[in-house]
């Protein structure tokens, strides 16, 4: 996206100096601290995940049983795994955690300056909770730990953002295309339920912000994120998909 600056047409120069009038867009100084923050969490539960008798990551990882109280499985109601989740990683192989965390230092470095770092947070956070809600939905008792979700909401919100700046997306496009269809290659135990929904939400935050931006609209801008968040958590309640 800095290359793209450097040749943008005049029409994509007015467009990026309108999104930057509202405070939710304005290119803020600084390190991206809460990306750093996210990183370094993730890898603190990474190692604690091989830390013997800590049992880390059956503590947080996320499944459907434990956010239906009405399962017939001997699982505790436990909704906060909804979020922890994301902050665990496959200890099988080193590529899972390490793909992930440079994705999110990656996109992180460009939005979160763009947004702020709490709509940063939120939009990670929320991303993870769709992409949680989307395996309860579709594949509830599949077991899953990542930040896939959370790093596809990223993406998804890059995307609408970009497309309001004006910028070039083909290379955001095929990037996107190809992880996508990684998942459904057998073979490849990666959970694309959680990558579809984390996608998902993560656009549709990018589209709030995108038409929230000016300071007069800030009451709104909370109230929808809110709303997105009851109705993640209102699906819970839709009968399992099998």
């Amino acid at each position: 996206m800095r290359e793209q600056q450097r040749a943008q047409t005049p029409a994509q120069r007015k467009a990026q100096r309108s999104w930057g009038r509202g405070p939710v867009a304005t290119v803020r100084a600084g390190r991206p601290l809460v990306t750093y923050w996210l990183i370094g969490i993730t890898v603190g539960v990474f190692i604690l995940q091989w830390i013997p008798g800590l049992n880390v990551t059956n503590l947080l990882l996320f499944a459907g049983p434990y956010v239906d109280p009405t399962s017939q499985l001997a699982a505790p109601f436990q909704p906060w795994r909804l979020i922890t989740g994301a902050f665990v990683h496959s200890t099988g192989g080193f590529w899972h955690i390490a793909l992930n965390m440079l994705a999110l230092w990656m996109l992180g470095r460009t939005l979160e300056p763009l947004l702020g770092r709490g709509r940063f947070l939120a939009l990670y956070l929320m991303s993870a909770l769709g992409g949680s809600v989307a395996v309860a939905l579709i594949a509830p008792f599949q077991p899953v730990v990542g930040a896939s979700g959370a790093v596809f909401g990223l993406l998804g919100a890059l995307l609408v953002i970009g497309r309001h700046l004006g910028a070039n997306l083909k290379g955001i496009i095929i990037v996107l295309g190809i992880n996508l269809v990684i998942g459904f290659i057998p073979g490849f135990q990666i959970a694309w339920q959680a990558h579809i929904g984390g996608l998902a939400i993560g656009a549709l935050i990018g589209l709030v912000y995108a038409r929230t931006r000016r300071r007069d609209q800030r009451g709104v801008q909370f109230g929808l994120l809110a709303l997105i968040v009851v109705v993640l958590l209102g699906l819970l309640l839709v009968p399992v998909l099998t």
